[in-house]
Order: structure tokens, then C-alpha cells, then sequence
């Protein structure tokens, strides 16, 4: 049923991409998404007086600046996972960093309890498909360049071509619409692990957030994170140019965001704004509101079916975001919900819920510190001084989130007085209303969306992998050659199929009966469905 259902959808995508949301004539907008890693709105047109960031303020001042946009978890996986699913990483056994590879920072852990953290791919229900499969499905031309880290294998059917020579240039023909996404690693967490001196940034010059004790080292890597943010303004800059050289600015729509907060400890991996807040920008063609703020909320659970909105596609029911954008904009949200599970092999629940104003935080597992065993951050110089002061007993009270033995079981901030959310205010009664509103608020999100992050590892892959935990595979495709089309089938609930004539070819996705190739002698086709295994590729003759 599900796999008529999309199927359907796929030719409600077909009809209507032709009648909604064009730019110029019968020509459809491009969509480019320029993506950063491990970055808060650290960028002069946030008003940051350090950030050296010429060519994302000029690209600001001709677009939309986003003021309360917010990825889902403070780590690129499982927000990632959001962003091509459009999906809570809680409603499909994405949660915990990583799930279906070990961090090569374990990589000689011997601890048998660590060794025993299960390895699995995320697997969301039947029939959802990352989400730019239905781009390729309405004839785009799509093209990821080139991070994927979806929690589950990248299927070939996601993109047209997933590779560092990925690029809208080489789409077959100028008239085919694209979706690309670049993204950038160099503002990366592991960027500043390499102890040089800064270039750009004056160590000096920065203002140390209060939650870090102001020290020489701390201030070093904090001016590195600064270099690296102006390294990768000059790469948004050519992105640009490399648009305008091939006369594409006026029909595409530009959407610029992080990943998540900033790859610095008490950011990265945590719920607090300082892990969760990024930038985002969105240049339309023409100007259109040009230079504006937004302050409306905004989650990465809205990005896939806003995308799509926005060419003028029909986001399928199963996503679980609201479009912000567009003709089919929805109602601003009251509320973003954050996350945070386990990382690496250090074990965490925390849920947390945020208004424009105030966030709440709920801690699962109260008995443990904040500060998990998780070497890969380790490896920082800011994170071995601040572990260093800790043994010393030099760290201060504002500094308590890095030094406390056990969590309180609720936390509330008041983020336009307290920006930095070091300020518990869950036991003050003058607070009692709003901390009663946003725990009813997680409460409800349970409610609908569930939350699988409450179930061990342990069990949850049995419930994502029945009945033993051991992968499905994905039925092979059956192909069916008459005189004028050839269809493809798979038994497989929701799969997805690719297919290919020659072997050298490009695997194309398959949405529509497909018209008999009889220069071809063969076709070929694999099936795959998310977080399963992939069908044997089978081949059929062409007579």
C-alpha cells in the first residue's frame, strides 16, 4: 500500500512541478545549499565583531537572515540524518553519534562494554527516501558535494552523483534544473586540534564566553575556530562567483546554514544554543526581500519539506516538519525540540525543548556528569585545559556544567537574560508557569512522534531490525520487458529502485514505467530500502 502511495506521490510530483513555483517562464528554480560544519552564527552579519566574513554578509544583505533556526542534535550525524529524511533522528533509531560505524577515535578501546555498543543503521519506516530523490524524480538534476553521514548507508538513489567532482556544471544539459548541496569542512572540530597561531584573529580581541575559564590555550583555540571561519567565508565567495559566471543567480535559490553549534566543548554535542543555534540564510532571485531578518523558529525538521515546497513539489505525509516558506507556508512553530544521545561511547538522554525565549532542558540520566568519556573531542587543546583545571579544582561556579558530578533533573534558561544558559531557574518559583508549559510541550512530543532514544541499543535494534537484530535485505528488482516499457518491482515494502542500460552508465532512479531502450542489449537494476541491506543487482536482456 505504502509503495503505491509513493508512487503516486511521485506522479503527483510530475504534474504539478510544471504549475507552481517557476521563475522565469516554464524554467524552474535551482536550489544550492551551501553547508558548513560545527558553526555557530559566528559571522559579521550576526553582529559578531570578530568574525572577518565578507562574502556570507554580502550574500545576508541580498537575502533573508534567519535569527532562531536550529539543528535537531548538536552533532552532524543525527542532524544530518534530519536534514535528508525530514524526520526526528527519535522516530527512527537515529540518535546516538555514530550509529553504523565505530569513531576511529575507538579505535583501541579494548573495554569489552564498549566493544559490545551494537553497530546498525538507522531505519526509518517504509516508503520515506531521502528527500532529494524526489527532486530526481521531477526531473532535477541532483548532486551532493560531498558529506553524507545519514546514519544509514547513502543509497545510489539519493543522488544523480555524491562525489568531490560532484557539481551542477555537470548536469546533461543547461535547462535541467538542479538541487546541489556543497558543503565545507574546513570549520570543522578537527580543524583546530593543529596548534598554530592564529592568522586572522587576535586571541586577545575575543570575549570568552563565561562557561570557559579565560586562559591563553582557550583563547588560542577559540581564535583558530575565528581563522577558520574566514577560511571558509572565501570558499562561500567562489561558490558564489562560480553561480554568477554561469549567469545562474537569478534562478536559484540559495539556502546557507551549519550543521550545528560550534565544534568547541559546552557547544558541540550539547542541547544549549551554543550547540544547537546556527546561521541561516536564503537568497532568492531578484532581490526578493532582500536584506530582511526573520525571527520566526525554525528547525532542521523543516528544511526537507521547505525545500521541496519551494520548487513547487508535494513534501510526503511521513515528514514531520512544518514549511516555513512559500505558498504553503505553515503556521510559525512554537517550539524546537533538541536532542543528545549517546556520543561515542560515552551514554546520555537529554531532551530539551526551546520557545523564543526560554529553554528547557529534561536530563534521563541525571547520575551522570555532563562531561562524558568521548576522546575524539579530548584531542582539543581547549578541552585538555578545561579537563586540567577541573583536576585542579580551578574552575569557577559559571563554569559548573564542566565540573558537576550529577545533572539536575530539569533545567530552565532564560535565554534573552541569560544567553550563555548557565542560570537554572527550574526551581524558582517565579518560573514555575513556563516549566510546567514546556514540560507538557516534550511530554506532547512523545505523545506523537515517540522517542526510540528511551529504548537500550541493545533492544532497539531488534525493533528496528526483526526479530533478531540481524539487516534485511532489500528484495531484487523484478523486471518486466513488454514491446514499449520495461517496469520495475521489488517486494521490498518502500524501496527504492535505480537502474542503468549500460553498465558504465550512471544508475538512474527509477519513478515510472520506462520506455523500452531497444539500442540497449541489457538493463540493469538494484533495489534498496533505508537502512537495509542492498538487493544483488539483477540484469535482464533486451529483445
Amino acid at each position: 500500500m505504502i509503495n503505491n502511495l509513493i508512487f503516486l506521490r511521485f506522479l503527483l510530483v510530475i504534474t504539478f512541478c510544471g504549475q507552481v513555483s517557476f521563475a522565469q517562464g516554464d524554467k524552474p528554480y535551482n536550489i544550492l545549499w551551501i553547508t558548513v560544519e560545527d558553526m555557530s552564527p559566528k559571522l559579521g552579519c550576526y553582529g559578531d565583531k570578530i568574525a572577518n566574513t565578507p562574502n556570507i554578509d554580502r550574500l545576508a544583505t541580498e537575502g533573508v537572515r534567519y535569527t532562531n533556526a536550529y539543528a535537531t542534535y548538536g552533532v552532524c550525524a543525527p542532524s544530518r540524518h534530519t536534514l535528508i529524511t525530514g524526520m526526528y533522528p527519535t522516530s527512527t533509531g537515529a540518535m546516538a553519534m555514530r550509529t553504523w560505524k565505530r569513531t576511529s577515535a575507538l579505535s583501541d578501546i579494548t573495554d569489552p562494554e564498549l566493544l559490545n555498543i551494537p553497530v546498525y543503521e538507522a531505519t526509518p519506516p517504509a516508503g520515506v527516501k531521502c528527500f532529494s530523490e524526489y527532486f530526481r524524480a521531477a526531473g532535477y538534476y541532483c548532486t551532493n558535494n560531498s558529506k553524507t553521514d545519514y546514519q544509514f548507508k547513502e543509497p545510489i538513489t539519493a543522488w544523480d552523483d555524491s562525489s568531490e567532482n560532484a557539481h551542477w556544471r555537470n548536469r546533461p544539459s543547461e535547462s535541467k534544473p538542479f538541487f546541489s548541496v556543497f558543503n565545507s569542512m574546513t570549520t570543522h572540530e578537527g580543524r583546530i586540534f593543529k596548534k598554530y597561531n592564529p592568522e586572522v584573529t587576535e586571541p586577545n580581541d575575543i570575549k570568552v564566553p563565561p562557561y570557559y575559564p579565560d586562559t591563553k590555550v582557550i583563547r588560542q583555540d577559540i581564535a583558530r575556530h575565528y581563522d577558520n571561519i574566514h577560511a571558509m567565508d572565501r570558499w562561500v565567495g567562489d561558490l558564489m562567483a562560480q553561480l554568477k559566471d554561469d549567469g545562474l543567480l537569478d534562478n536559484t535559490i540559495i539556502f546557507f546554514f551549519s550543521d550545528h553549534g560550534d565544534g568547541l566543548p559546552r557547544a558541540k554535542r550539547w542541547v544549549y544554543d551554543s550547540g544547537i543555534q546556527v546561521p541561516l540564510i536564503i537568497r532568492y532571485p531578484d532581490g526578493y526581500k532582500a536584506g530582511t531578518v526573520n525571527n520566526e523558529l525554525v528547525s532542521f525538521i523543516d528544511f526537507a519539506p521547505t525545500t521541496m515546497s519551494v520548487a513547487g513539489l508535494i513534501p510526503p505525509d511521513y515528514m514531520e516538519g512544518n514549511v516555513f516558506l512559500g505558498d504553503k507556508k505553515e503556521e510559525p512553530r512554537d517550539y524546537i525540540y533538541a536532542f543528545r544521545d549517546r556520543m561515542d561511547p560515552a551514554p546520555e538522554t537529554i531532551r530539551a525543548v526551546r520557545d523564543k525565549r526560554f529553554k528547557y532542558v529534561y536530563n534521563y540520566r541525571p547520575e551522570l556528569p555532563y562531561l562524558g568519556f568521548i576522546p575524539y573531542r579530548d584531542k582539543a587543546a581547549i578541552m585538555q585545559e578545561i579537563l586540567k583545571l577541573k583536576k585542579d579544582g580551578e574552575l569557577k561556579k559559571d563554569q559548573w556544567q564542566f565540573w558537576a558530578e550529577r545533572k539536575s533533573l530539569e533545567e530552565l534558561y532564560d535565554t534573552q537574560n541569560d544567553p550563555f544558559e548557565i542560570h537554572n531557574l527550574a526551581s524558582n518559583p517565579n518560573y514555575f508557569q513556563k516549566l510546567n508549559e514546556l514540560r507538557n510541550a516534550h511530554i506532547n512530543f512523545i505523545e506523537e512522534y515517540g522517542d526510540l532514544g528511551l529504548i537500550p541499543e541493545s533492544e532497539l535494534i531488534e525493533i528496528l531490525w526483526p526479530p533478531h537484530g540481524k539487516q534485511p535485505v532489500t528484495a531484487a528488482p523484478k523486471i518486466s520487458i513488454s514491446e514499449k516499457t520495461i517496469i520495475l518491482s521489488s517486494e521490498t515494502e518502500g524501496a527504492s529502485i535505480a537502474y542503468r542500460f549500460n553498465q558504465n552508465d550512471n544508475w538512474q532512479l527509477y519513478s515510472n514505467p520506462i520506455k523500452n531502450d531497444k539500442n540497449s542489449s541489457s538493463i540493469e537494476a538494484v533495489a534498496i530500502r533505508i537502512g537495509w541491506e542492498q538487493s544483488k543487482i539483477v540484469k535482464e536482456e533486451i529483445h
